[in-house]
């Protein structure tokens, strides 16, 4: 069955941080090119801009977002407000405060990035008959 595809432990684990990323993952996934702070830069506000990049790079590293964008591990907190030169991260909580900003977020991000949900059709039928080939 499809749901004995993932044995119960990777299913426990799958979206979700299981420790911090090392460097070399930072490195692949954490990491913000031009176009990345380009998008990342039209957000209003540091905490914004944060929970943003937050999301965009949590997406590419499990594959998946977060109910909590903001629940990383302080390794990955720390490399991406480097990044951006943010050096207050005592007001990232107020990026929970408003649901929509977060929503439009990650709508921008699976637009832009090409990033879909699989359980919508058509994307479900999809990767069922790739899973099933």
């Amino acid at each position: 069955m499809a749901r004995d595809f993932l044995t119960t432990f990777k299913r426990r684990q799958y979206g979700r941080y299981e420790g911090d990323p090392d460097d070399a993952q930072l490195s692949r996934y954490f990491h913000l090119d031009d176009t990345d702070r380009a998008l990342v830069e039209n957000c209003h506000g540091d905490y914004n801009r944060l929970g943003y990049a937050l999301q965009l790079t949590t997406v590419r590293f499990l594959g998946t977002f977060l109910s909590d964008p903001t629940q990383v591990p302080r390794n990955v907190l720390q490399f991406i407000a480097a990044q951006l030169s943010i050096s207050n991260l005592d007001n990232l909580s107020a990026y929970m405060n408003r649901r929509a900003t977060r929503l439009a977020h990650r709508s921008e991000i699976q637009s832009h990035y090409g990033y879909h949900t699989f359980n919508a059709p058509p994307w479900r039928f999809r990767l069922s008959r790739f899973l099933y080939s």
